[in-house]
């Protein structure tokens, strides 16, 4: 079975801070990722990764670029799953951060330094590299 999602990272405009969710695993622990979600019907990427933080953290944006593409496999209801999460870099424009969405525990702005060490999956501290790479050439 395959299923495609997208998300990303929500910078704010002076690209110091970004917004990760919290959601509790299956012992308890608060566990750290970028908001993503399942495309809907008729959605592009770029529309479900702005949907999805929206309801995920109540953070309005934009997409500035993409930033790259994870894949994983995952046992779910006794199924295997193929999944894929299209990233994004998104702009914050507004909204108030909100952990209103039933799917996510916490919500909170993370100064970028310390995202890696508050992020729970490898491949998303990769791309979070990346992006700081990014943005530190733009200022160049």
């Amino acid at each position: 079975m395959n299923e495609t999602s997208a998300g990303g990272l929500v910078v704010d405009p002076e690209r110091e801070h970004a917004v990760l969710i919290g959601r509790l695993d299956r012992q308890g622990r608060l566990l750290w990722s970028l908001p993503k979600g399942h495309i809907e019907d008729g959605e592009t990427t770029e529309q479900t990764a702005v949907r999805e933080v929206k309801e995920e953290t109540g953070i309005t944006a934009h997409v500035l670029h993409p930033l790259g593409t994870i894949d994983y496999w995952f046992v779910a209801e006794r199924r295997r799953v193929h999944k894929t999460v299209h990233h994004f870099v998104l702009e914050a424009g507004g909204g108030e951060l909100s952990d209103e969405d039933v799917e996510v525990t916490e919500v909170a702005w993370v100064p970028l330094p310390e995202l890696e060490s508050r992020l729970a999956y490898a491949d998303e501290r990769k791309l979070v590299r990346k992006a700081r790479e990014m943005f530190e050439g733009a200022t160049e």
